[in-house]
């Protein structure tokens, strides 16, 4: 009797024991702070680098090109939002987009969505995005007025422009909802009411892929470094598409000279000072940006300039050469951020970042071999070199 009497104490008491030795194992762990790979892996920590929690996952951005210091590791989140201009029958290839966007990104931020159509959102659609998203999703109509050709573009001669593209075999050269396109995203998107809510977004486009993690909240990194507008590719545009785009600029440049800033990206668009234009551009398919720079007295003159001299209709212009002239001429070369560690398909290019150890930290699954960077077609290494950056280790073995 008194044997079992010990043998069932020893088994309370070991029960106990075991108990507290998984309280204390999960309590400790919940508790801890997250550490960097690097730390994990030995490295240094840089002085005054913060410590990054779980909660809000915000931590030494991976990118240190440039030598910019880190995005704040707490805070609240920032007044941002995806943006995607869709249409219903795009339904498949843009949850294809938000499943990359919230498996690499957004499940741990939870930032919204706005969805632009010139056309009402289908039920279909609605219901698939928005089991989706981990943020709320918004559904808007675009006014005719930002979707149709305004009153002073002579239709016919818009017709025979596009009669003609059509026989040189222009790339969208006849193609109407595709000028729309455009000239939407240049001047109006940032107008739309959804939009008016938010001071920063992100620009996503159907069928696109991330391929690396993104562990740190990339609006905040640009706020906090008091970047504007930001890119992952950069190519040269096609010259049947803007013949006259750099003398519409010129001429904005002759009439508000306020709005060209000092110590600008003028060398990332021109060779020449000014006087041509080399047809570098940002692809704009991927933006991170701010809001209130685009709604600025800036960026409305240059684009209301652009509009009136009717290049959107009577040629092709795109709005990645727009956003990137006004990115190279309004703001400061360092208000503009190229993310390395953002890895990225549209195609036909892939940004796959350039670096072992970053591709490995950051769980990339992007075939280096593929990366766009630094072959001959290829801006960014303009970019680097009109700012005085060190290109990344490896670099040279991606040229060709």
């Amino acid at each position: 009797m008194a044997s079992g009497t010990a043998r069932y104490l020893r088994y309370v008491l070991f029960t106990i024991f075991g108990l507290a030795v998984v309280y204390f194992i999960s309590s400790s762990s919940s508790s801890r702070p997250f550490v960097p790979a690097d730390i994990l892996n030995g490295a240094p920590v840089k002085a005054g680098t913060p410590a990054a929690d779980t909660t809000s996952s915000v931590g030494v951005t991976p990118s240190d090109l440039g030598g910019l210091p880190p995005a704040t590791a707490d805070g609240p989140r920032m007044n941002a939002t995806f943006v995607t201009l869709a249409r219903n029958s795009d339904i498949w290839e843009i949850a294809r987009s938000i499943r990359q966007v919230e498996d690499r990104f957004n499940r741990k931020y939870h930032y919204d969505w706005v969805f632009l159509n010139d056309k009402p959102f289908d039920a279909t659609f609605k219901k698939v995005t928005a089991s989706l998203i981990s943020g709320t999703p918004h559904y808007g109509e675009i006014p005719k007025e930002h979707w149709s050709f305004p009153e002073h573009i002579d239709q016919d001669k818009a017709r025979k422009v596009r009669e003609d593209m059509a026989q040189r075999k222009i790339i969208y050269g006849d193609s109407v909802s595709y000028r729309h396109m455009c000239r939407f995203e240049s001047g109006f998107f940032f107008r739309q009411e959804l939009m008016l809510n938010y001071e920063w977004y992100w620009r996503v486009e159907p069928s696109i892929e991330l391929y690396c993690d993104i562990d740190y909240d990339a609006f905040k990194f640009m706020a906090d470094n008091k970047k504007k507008y930001s890119f992952v590719l950069s190519l040269y545009e096609y010259v049947e598409t803007i013949p006259t785009l750099w003398d519409s600029t010129k001429k904005f440049m002759k009439n508000h000279p306020e709005h060209i800033v000092e110590d600008n990206s003028m060398g990332f668009l021109s060779d020449d000072g000014g006087d041509s234009y080399n047809h570098c551009h940002f692809w704009s398919n991927f933006e991170i940006g701010n809001l209130d720079w685009l709604r600025s007295q800036a960026y409305t003159d240059f684009f209301e300039s652009l509009d009136q001299d009717g290049g959107f209709f009577y040629e092709r212009w795109g709005d990645a050469p727009v956003h990137s002239i006004a990115a190279g001429l309004l703001l400061k070369k360092e208000e503009v951020h190229f993310f390395n560690d953002i890895a990225y398909y549209h195609v036909p290019f892939t940004h796959c970042p350039t670096g072992e150890k970053t591709r490995l930290d950051l769980k990339c699954h992007c075939n280096p071999k593929d990366n766009f960077d630094w072959k001959g077609y290829s801006c960014t290494s303009r970019f680097f070199e009109i700012n005085g950056m060190d290109k990344p280790e490896g670099y040279e073995n991606q040229q060709d």
